[in-house]
C-alpha cells in the first residue's frame, strides 16, 4: 500500500469514527424519535453524499409502514404518512422484510434489533456517481448506529406514555380528593402554551408545563381529605399541612428522571409575586417563568369560572 492509499484509508476511518460519534451525540441531545429521524436523514446524506434519504418504521401491528422522515439535500421533511405494504415499492418492501439492497444509485438497510423495526433508504440522482464499496461500508455502519438510537428512543417514549397514563390516573384521584384540586379546563393548558410560546420557551419546556399542570397537586394524596374538602377557615395546623403540598408533590416527581426539569415549577406554583407565597417566599423574577405563566392563567380561569 503506497502513501496515498494509506492516507485515503486513514481519512475514511476517521469519517466512520466521526459518524459513530455524531450519532451517539444525537441520541443524548434529541428529545424525541421524530426529531432524531429528521437529523439522521440529513446526516446520512452528508456522510455518504446521497441526494436523498428516508426512514421508515413499522407500526405496532406490523401491518403498516410509516415514512417518518425524509431529506432531499434541500428540505428536511417530517411526515406522518402511513403506507399500506401494497403501496410500498418492491425494493422498499425487500428492505423492510430484512434484506439489504445495494445498487448503483440506491441503497437500503433494514433497521434490525431483535426484529426488523423499519428501514433506511438513500438514493443518488442518475447524473451523480454510483455508490462504491466505501459508501456501502459507511452506510452500513451508520444504519447500525441509527437503529440502536431509534430503538432506545422508542423504549423511552413507551415509558413516557406509561408514566403519562399514570399521571392522568393520579389526576383522576385528585379530582375526588376535594373541590380545590379539580383538574383544569381543557382551555387552561391551551392558554398556558400560547403564552409560553410568546415568551419563546422551547417545546421541551412547554411540554414540561403540561406535566406540571397535571402533577403540581400530586402530593395532595398524602394530605388528609378532611383538610382538602374543608370549606371553612383552616386551623394553623391544617394550613401547615396545606403548605407542605409543593414539597410533597416534588417528592413524588423527583424519582422520575424525565420529569425532574419541572420540579422548580411545581415547587413555585404557590409563590406570590410580592413574596408572600410558599414554600420559599420567592418573589418577582425569582419565581420561574413557567410557574408565573401558570399562576396567571389559573387566576384567569378562576375568575371566568367563579372559583374562589
Amino acid at each position: 500500500m503506497n502513501t496515498s492509499d494509506s492516507s485515503i484509508l486513514t481519512k475514511r476511518y476517521k469519517q466512520i469514527i466521526s459518524a459513530v460519534h455524531i450519532v451517539y451525540r444525537l441520541v443524548n441531545s434529541t428529545p424525541n424519535l421524530r426529531e432524531l429521524s429528521l437529523r439522521l436523514t440529513r446526516l446520512v446524506c452528508q456522510f455518504v453524499h446521497a441526494s436523498s434519504a428516508s426512514i421508515y418504521l413499522l407500526g405496532p401491528d406490523r401491518k403498516k409502514l410509516c415514512m417518518i422522515a425524509s431529506f432531499n439535500n434541500q428540505i428536511n421533511i417530517l411526515t406522518a404518512n402511513r403506507c399500506e405494504f401494497k403501496k410500498v415499492s418492491p425494493k422498499e418492501m425487500a428492505v423492510v422484510s430484512g434484506s439489504s439492497v445495494f445498487e448503483k444509485r440506491l441503497m437500503g438497510m433494514p433497521l434490525i434489533t431483535d426484529e426488523c423495526i423499519g428501514a433506511m433508504i438513500i438514493k443518488r440522482k442518475p447524473s451523480e456517481p454510483a455508490f462504491d464499496e466505501y459508501d456501502r461500508e459507511m452506510f452500513t455502519i451508520f444504519a447500525e448506529q441509527a437503529v440502536t438510537a431509534i430503538r432506545n428512543l422508542q423504549f423511552f417514549e413507551q415509558q413516557q406514555k406509561i408514566i403519562l397514563e399514570t399521571m392522568r390516573l393520579i389526576q383522576t384521584l385528585l379530582d375526588r380528593q376535594g373541590p380545590g384540586l379539580r383538574s383544569h379546563s381543557s382551555v387552561y393548558f391551551k392558554i398556558v402554551r400560547q403564552i409560553a410560546m410568546r415568551f419563546r420557551m422551547g417545546q421541551e419546556a412547554v411540554n414540561g408545563l403540561y406535566y406540571a399542570s397535571i402533577l403540581h397537586n400530586a402530593g395532595a394524596l398524602d394530605i388528609p381529605y378532611q383538610i382538602l374538602s374543608k370549606k371553612g377557615v383552616l386551623s394553623k395546623e391544617e394550613f401547615a399541612h396545606l403548605r407542605s403540598l409543593p414539597e410533597k408533590s416534588a417528592a413524588l416527581i423527583r424519582p422520575i428522571e424525565f420529569l425532574r426539569p419541572i420540579l422548580p415549577v411545581v415547587l413555585s406554583l404557590h409563590e406570590h409575586y410580592d413574596g408572600s407565597g410558599y414554600p420559599a417566599g420567592l418573589k418577582g423574577d425569582a419565581i420561574p417563568l413557567g410557574a408565573r405563566i401558570m399562576a396567571v392563567v389559573d387566576a384567569f380561569e378562576s375568575m371566568v369560572q367563579g372559583r374562589p
